[in-house]
């Protein structure tokens, strides 16, 4: 065939065959695109059920558009051969990945979730695959699960669901069964008529065997195979392995249920519990495998454990804790790889407008249905969705920043009709705005190291002193609610409320992790996501007297985007993490350095053989962890509590900024020694990451404020005395250069900036524009190497600092490609023959859930 062409398909080369024909590469000459053609082979074109079952496979699977399920584009007969044409894809199957032996449980829950979202399209359509095994799932060199083959799916008539096997008019006969054996269901092995749910008992076993390795049914021969799954339970998936998380083996269980009455009863169901499961499964793994050291945590691991289950029993079972939730109804309304980054109901509540990054592609508004997974593009522009309007017009964000915790940040404020229309730019330097009910704006924007709330624009209500996210006008227009956060590096904080007259009240604190907020319709509570450990976020409520209750808890990471006045509520659940990784100039690998699931990226040693690191997940506590580890793979060592700074120039010594009361900075030893505190005479709000050594290694930097003060830059000898102020107030100094000779840092207007140590003015570099990150000096003292903040990839730099000139040193491409955020922080050895880079990722599933009080 090679070589012939059937149609306008130009067939290039064999790529594969079955058990009904051979595919193909081919090229469409028509549309000059590289194509998969399915021929069915001559000696099968004779039998009426082969052409049947290959006509319905083509028919069944071109009904569906959804990117889990493989796209056909076209079906036809030329001279005698029957053919089918689909996207090429690249990559390997699933039973070829599954050869190199058992995934992890972040991709094994991934990967499962991809296939449970692509059946629920096809079941909705009321078609059933029917034969779902590790050879009919593709992975595409993206990460992208495809599933293969509706080759003897079901065409199910909603109003003859009944109907028995041997009166449809499908390619089966009564009592003959298709598909591969060890993941048929025992109904489908029985003869008897079939639903969605027997794919739901097909994915249960190949999550099963992605997870342990091995089938969950094995035996010797078919019939051995069949009496497993019609009578016996699989091997504990705990016993195989002990580290996996205890919320997935019930989870695994509900699929492989011999009756279809009690598994799960939709891929949707499905889908939620393991967008939740994967969500939470690395830190609680973690925790319970840290846990076991002592006999009073080994009560926390089972009382974890039970809590665990219990909680995703929720999901799998209908119900959550002391109360009974059948009126709740998830609608999951987004099924693409990546981040959404802003939802919101349009004022009748009917639509969803929302802002994502789809599949490495850019920042775009789309808008869905609210009740059914319909998206298309807006074209209003390539702007962050901060709000919308009672009249549906749009308040946008353009020319922003894409932040480490998704906040998009100094962006320029527009307002413009949702029908339509350019944009009207109104205010720079923004970070959030919303809309009150009688069409004005409030914004929270930065003046210079200012962070100020004003509403209406122009009338000041608040300044902060740490950074202000998430801020909602009251239905009423005589509130402001919003989330304050005391430190710039993370998301902790408190929920406030400020009147019109500039009264700030504090409704609840004491959040590790805090991300959206939404006035109720009553406008008598505040609906806001937070958790008080970890950044598995919990739904809450709040009302103006600080009474606090739960609204929705489950073992993933929530987000409230939006409340409608018909009490539907807009959330995301998240799977987020911050990844390190190591890659060296010229090559194409990387190395994974991670330790949990929130690893900094914070200094490297000057023999290029250690990476300073910070951990701040859940395992590592509430004060986050220290860390170092070899680039040779070995183990990561944990050096104490607190925020990384910098290592020493001999290598031995680390700074650790606590996070906890009272603040401090600790000298914690590489090798043998005892930690020893800093003194620093009375500076408080210690800037994360800002510890630094002095080429000496008797010196730091450290950026704080004394009180009454704004922050600034001093410093300190290690063996005590005063510290002394290097920069001015609002302007924050990182690295002293290697002569000793300057330190650089950023000015009032996020400029980088050189200050003189012997006590001169501080000179702006020239010629770059705000937003440029340090890395480190170059080893010669007269150039900075630095890259753009929330450039993806990021692009690393070294600049002069007396002329501003730019000179390319490499770009930054982590292994990760969809929902990854930002790359930062970015960290180099003196040669810069070495990159170590942390990047944040967070994919996102938008639901639509009614029912909630």
């Amino acid at each position: 065939m090679i070589g012939q062409t059937l149609g306008h398909y130009r067939i290039v080369e064999l790529i594969g065959s079955g058990g009904m024909g051979e595919v193909y590469r081919a090229t469409d000459d028509r549309l000059a695109r590289d194509v998969a053609l399915k021929i069915v082979r001559p000696s099968s074109t004779s039998g009426q059920d082969r052409l049947r079952r290959f006509e319905l496979e083509a028919r069944a699977a071109a009904a569906l558009n959804h990117p889990n399920i493989v796209a056909i584009f076209d079906i036809g007969v030329f001279e005698g051969c029957s053919y089918i044409v689909s996207e090429l894809l690249e990559g390997q199957t699933l039973r070829e990945r599954l050869s190199a032996g058992p995934m992890s449980v972040r991709q094994a829950a991934e990967y499962g979730l991809q296939v449970a979202q692509g059946l629920a399209a096809a079941h909705e359509k009321h078609i059933v695959h029917r034969d779902l095994k590790p050879e009919n799932l593709f992975v595409t060199k993206d990460g992208r699960v495809k599933i293969l083959d509706f080759g003897i799916a079901k065409l199910v008539d909603q109003e003859e669901e009944d109907e028995s096997v041997a009166t449809m008019a499908t390619q089966t006969k009564s009592g003959i069964v298709l598909g591969t054996v060890a993941y048929m269901s025992p109904e489908q092995l029985r003869g008897k008529v079939v639903d969605h749910r027997t794919d739901i008992f097909s994915l249960g076993a190949i999550l099963y065997e992605m997870l342990s390795g091995r089938r969950a049914f094995p035996g010797e021969t078919s019939v051995d195979t069949i009496t497993a799954i019609l009578k016996e339970e699989p091997p504990s998936l705990t016993d195989l392995r002990p580290e996996l998380p205890s919320a997935l083996e019930p989870l695994i269980a509900h699929c492989l249920e011999k009756d279809p009455n009690n598994r799960f009863q939709s891929a949707r169901d499905l889908a939620f519990a393991l967008s939740a499961v994967a969500s939470s499964s690395t830190s609680k793994t973690v925790v319970a495998l840290r846990a076991i050291k002592s006999r009073s945590r080994k009560r926390l691991v089972v009382l974890t454990a039970v809590a665990g289950v219990l909680a995703v029993a929720g999901i799998l079972f209908g119900f959550k804790l002391g109360e009974k939730t059948e009126t709740l109804v998830y609608r999951r309304l987004t099924f693409e790889r990546g981040t959404v980054y802003s939802a919101r109901f349009t004022s009748d509540g009917r639509n969803v407008i929302y802002g994502a990054c789809w599949n490495t592609q850019p920042l775009r508004l789309y808008t869905t249905v609210a009740d059914a997974p319909m998206e298309r593009q807006l074209d209003v522009g390539d702007g962050q969705l901060l709000a919308i309007s009672r009249s549906n017009e749009l308040a946008l964000e353009l020319h922003g920043i894409h932040g480490e915790r998704v906040a998009v940040v100094d962006g320029t404020l527009a307002r413009t009709p949702l029908a339509g229309g350019a944009p009207r730019e109104l205010l720079e330097h923004v970070r959030w705005a919303d809309w009150g009910p009688k069409g004005d704006l409030a914004a929270v924007y930065s003046a210079g190291t200012r962070i100020l709330l004003e509403y209406p624009l122009g009338k000041l209500l608040y300044e902060s002193s740490g950074w202000i996210s998430n801020i909602r006008v009251s239905p009423g227009g005589d509130k402001v609610a919003f989330m304050e956060h005391p430190a710039f590096w993370d998301d902790r904080g408190t929920v406030e409320v400020v009147d019109l007259a500039g009264r700030k009240t504090t409704l609840s604190s004491g959040w590790e992790s805090e991300d959206g907020l939404a006035w109720n319709p009553r406008g008598d509570e505040v609906w806001f996501t937070a958790i008080e450990k970890g950044y598995n976020r919990r739904l809450m409520a709040v009302d103006m007297g600080g009474h606090l209750r739960t609204v929705l808890s489950v073992p993933g990471g929530l987000t409230l985007h939006d409340i409608a006045q018909d009490g539907n509520v807009l959330v995301t659940l998240d799977n987020e993490r911050v990844a390190m990784e190591a890659s060296i100039p010229g090559g194409q690998d990387t190395q994974d350095l991670s330790w949990y699931d929130w690893t900094l990226a914070k200094d490297i040693s000057r023999d290029g053989q250690w990476v300073l690191f910070e951990e701040s997940s859940e395992p590592a506590g509430q004060n986050y962890v220290v860390g170092i580890r070899k680039f040779d793979g070995s183990p990561p060592v944990r050096l104490g509590d607190g925020s990384s700074g910098g290592l020493s120039p001999d290598g031995k010594w680390a700074l650790s900024i606590f996070t906890g009361a009272p603040e401090h900075v600790t000298l914690l030893p590489i090798g043998p020694g005892q930690p020893r505190d800093i003194p620093l005479h009375g500076l408080e709000n210690i800037q994360n990451g800002s510890a630094h050594f002095f080429p000496d290694g008797k010196r730091i930097l450290v950026s704080a404020n004394h009180p009454g003060h704004r922050a600034r830059t001093y410093m300190q000898d290690l063996d005590g005395g005063k510290p002394v102020p290097i920069t001015p107030e609002g302007m924050l100094a990182k690295f002293v250069s290697p002569d000793g000779r300057y330190a650089a840092g950023v000015g009032a207007d996020k400029g980088l900036m050189v200050f003189p140590l012997d006590g001169g003015s501080p000179q702006q570099v020239p010629g770059l524009q705000p937003g440029y990150s340090l890395i480190q000096w170059s080893k010669d003292s007269k150039g900075l190497y630095i890259y753009q903040g929330g450039e993806l990839p990021a692009t690393i730099y070294k600049v002069d600092v007396a002329s501003g000139r730019r000179e390319f040193v490499r770009t930054v491409v982590p292994s990760e490609h969809a929902g990854v955020v930002s790359v930062a922080p970015i960290v180099l050895n003196t040669d810069a023959s070495r990159v170590v880079y942390s990047y944040y990722q967070r994919l996102s599933a938008l639901y639509n859930i009614a029912g909630l009080k």
